[in-house]
């Protein structure tokens, strides 16, 4: 698709009015929201991770309003089964009284998914999510089904360290885009959520964009431009995590456990078009790879014992990091 001026300042234009739409029901949490539209936009998954209360699972319906997207929920619970979320054979009878098997579609097939406090249910279950965060299809029995478009899990976590949670496997973490982390909000943004919903004070958040908007404006994301320099930066953002390589830096060798995936890569470079185009330029620069990387590799590294005793978290590592590896 032929990207000009007109074309970036109308996508630029819709996003940010998606932003103020989705502000009426999310108050505050601006770089949350951003990050967010940066998975839709990309296709990428999003993990939202916070204690409870905070409105991870209201910002997901004000999103699936405000961009007309069919929504679906699924509570994460440990007894759910895998065919509660991506359905099963049933046997049926006709008027004849003649029987066969029909297959019955599960609650993924939506182009939202919210995954509500997906880290309580058991790891047989979040396997079975494992092909539509990936291939966006659903293989039950010897039939593959494809998932709507556009389609992406937006999931919900309470920190590990609550009561009646399960680490999430590390295949699955991959495929999340994002790790959003949601923090409480401050006294001004927390008396204002009081106005919103005790004193219903507020207008409710209407459709500014559709699926075929998001659908045409990833086409858009594809073609932007990365110069060869930014590339190789965000390349070797990813590469500094593997303490293996000969030529990893030496807070790598003396933090780091696991290091990130290729598809972080992936991750960095496609979110970093996205959001050169929100801030309505042609072309991706290092302050868009840094802005990125955070929410990109923090669930996507492990640190070892000596970062733990140290006292050095996922963040600040890769704050680290980025300060190492010049842009």
């Amino acid at each position: 698709m032929e990207i000009n001026e007109s074309t970036i300042k109308d996508c630029k234009l819709k996003v940010h009015n998606v932003e103020k739409e989705i502000a009426k029901g999310i108050i505050g949490q601006e770089n949350i929201i951003r990050q967010v539209l940066l998975g839709v936009l990309t296709g990428g998954n999003i993990l939202l991770e916070g204690v409870p209360g905070l409105g991870k699972t209201q910002l997901v319906k004000t999103l699936a309003k405000v961009m007309d997207l069919s929504f679906s929920r699924i509570q994460f619970t440990p007894d759910l089964m895998p065919a509660d979320v991506v359905g099963t054979n049933m046997y049926v009878e006709d008027n004849h009284g003649k029987g066969h098997f029909e297959y019955q579609k599960g609650p993924v097939f939506a182009n939202l998914l919210l995954a509500d406090e997906i880290n309580r249910a058991t790891p047989k279950t979040q396997s079975a999510m494992l092909e539509a965060m990936q291939e966006m299809t659903v293989t039950v029995g010897n039939n593959t089904y494809e998932l709507p478009q556009p389609f992406m899990v937006l999931a919900t976590q309470n920190p590990i360290e609550m009561e009646g949670t399960y680490p999430l496997p590390e295949a699955q973490l991959d495929r999340f885009m994002f790790k959003v982390l949601v923090e409480f909000p401050n006294l001004d943004e927390l008396s204002r959520i009081m106005d919103l919903t005790v004193d219903c004070i507020g207008n409710e958040p209407e459709k500014i964009i559709s699926s075929s908007d998001i659908l045409n404006m990833r086409k858009i994301i594809n073609d932007i431009p990365v110069a060869k320099y930014v590339k190789e930066y965000a390349l070797r953002l990813v590469v500094a995590t593997h303490s293996e390589l000969p030529d990893a830096p030496e807070i790598a060798r003396k933090y780091l456990k696991y290091g990130a995936s290729p598809r972080a890569a992936q991750a960095i470079l496609k979110s970093a078009k996205a959001n050169a185009l929100l801030e309505g330029r042609y072309n991706v620069s290092f302050d868009d790879i840094n802005y990125v990387a955070l929410p990109c590799l923090r669930h996507r590294i492990f640190l070892n014992f000596e970062a733990i005793s140290d006292g050095i978290n996922n963040d600040e590592f890769i704050k680290m990091l980025i300060n190492e590896i010049k842009a």
